[in-house]
């Protein structure tokens, strides 16, 4: 402790705790390495994993988590990750800055959802898709509750089937995705029969409810908060009464933090080589900021950068695990990415956090222009969401991340000004 900042040192940090950061975290600890864990969420497990009673978890998710606890990796929950430099992490935890100063980094920061903004989405109780779930597994009751999920991607099964279970009314669940490149994609589950058996089940858990193809929201309405949804499909539109809608076209990876620690991000991803490392040599990156691709690839990924950068050899049977689920991967982003977006009307809130309507912007603008003209992107949540849209729109790219990558206090940034030794 130094100033009011807390220092620790390790071998190797780790920033993010979920598929991919347990799991470099385990294989670089139980290599001999001092592994620091930094992740904003209470526990450990990040998205797919979100619990209160870890006895809920599937059996897959309790193996890491008790895999991590043997391991002797520090974890450190709760804290919110806010610069990075080549020599060291720093965050926000409980009020206190926390350091960890290491030689190598992975990064494991996970996806968020793609929203793709339309009138009426900025009403109470439209949420993204996986939010609604994050609610529940928080403990938030949707029991007796007229709900609609749209969007795209596999994520609309699962989290639908846990609303259904969980006493929700299930109106619609309405996929942008073309009922063609859904027959592509299902020809691969018959090679793949886990996922066929374990998407069936999702469905049977809310059968009877309609599944709409290439389908659409037009606009949320509602005074208050949202009463009705309009969806729109083949030239055909509707209205449906809700209480409650999720709505996300996909998911976008995080890469804040590793343009933040001037890595190379490609297409929105971060670039990386066969062992995971990206272009700075002190840094390997896992998980949904290489490339959106579920759990499994998350697991092997995380393994990899962990052998990796603990400096143990990567044994040929992961490589070739990791490029299995990889070509998956590739299949289903084929199938549910959303092309060529329609933008919605002129007077449609992009930009919540500064109130900037889609009409205050030219498509002829790059992302820097339409900040400075409009401020655009420049809110609390530094255009996570809107700039998001706006690539996919108008295929603009986000500038350079900038410290704070999250809301900090001035006092709490001028305490990383400060360089005290680090203590084990």
């Amino acid at each position: 402790m130094s100033d009011g900042v807390r220092v620790l040192a390790a071998d190797v940090a780790v920033v993010g705790a979920g598929p991919a950061g347990l799991a470099a975290a385990c294989r670089a600890a139980e290599a001999g390495r001092r592994v620091v864990v930094l992740d904003e969420a209470p526990h450990l497990g990040g998205q797919i994993w979100r619990h209160r009673d870890r006895a809920l978890l599937p059996a897959a998710a309790r193996k890491w988590l008790e895999r991590f606890d043997r391991s002797g990796a520090l974890a450190l929950p709760g804290t919110s990750v806010v610069d990075v430099t080549d020599r060291w992490v720093s965050g926000i935890r409980r009020h206190e800055m926390v350091r960890v100063e290491a030689p190598r980094l992975v990064i494991a920061t996970g996806a968020r959802e793609l929203f793709l903004p339309f009138p009426g989405w900025t009403l109470p109780n439209v949420a993204g898709v996986g939010g609604l779930q994050a609610l529940l597994k928080s403990g938030v009751s949707f029991a007796g509750k007229r709900v609609a999920l749209a969007g795209a991607g596999p994520l609309l099964l699962p989290v639908a089937a846990s609303l259904a279970r969980a006493g929700a009314r299930l109106v619609v669940v309405a996929d942008r995705t073309a009922p063609a490149k859904f027959r592509g994609l299902a020809a691969g589950l018959l090679s793949r029969p886990g996922d066929l058996w374990q998407g069936l089940r999702y469905r049977a858990a809310f059968a009877g409810v309609p599944y709409r193809w290439g389908t659409r929201v037009v606009k949320a309405t509602g005074e208050g908060r949202v009463t009705e949804v309009t969806l729109s499909s083949r030239g055909r539109t509707w209205t449906a009464s809700v209480d409650v809608l999720g709505t996300a076209a996909g998911l976008v990876p995080n890469s804040e933090l590793a343009r933040l620690g001037g890595c190379d991000v490609r297409d929105g991803t971060v670039v990386v080589d066969d062992t995971q490392r990206t272009t700075r040599d002190h840094i390997w990156c896992a998980g949904e900021p290489t490339g959106v691709g579920g759990v499994d690839l998350a697991q092997v990924e995380g393994e990899i950068a962990g052998l990796d950068a603990s400096g143990r050899p990567v044994p040929p049977s992961l490589a070739a695990a990791r490029d299995r689920h990889r070509a998956w991967a590739r299949r289903l982003d084929e199938a549910f990415r959303v092309v060529d977006p329609d933008p919605p009307p002129p007077d449609t809130l992009v930009c919540r956090c500064e109130d900037v309507p889609l009409g205050a912007l030219r498509r002829d603008w790059s992302f820097r222009q339409a900040k400075l003209y409009t401020r655009v992107g420049m809110g609390s949540c530094q255009g996570r969401v809107c700039g998001a849209a706006l690539r996919a729109w108008y295929g603009w790219n986000p500038d350079s991340a900038r410290t704070p990558l999250v809301p900090a206090t001035v006092a709490s940034l001028v305490s990383t000004l400060e360089t005290p030794d680090a203590t084990a």
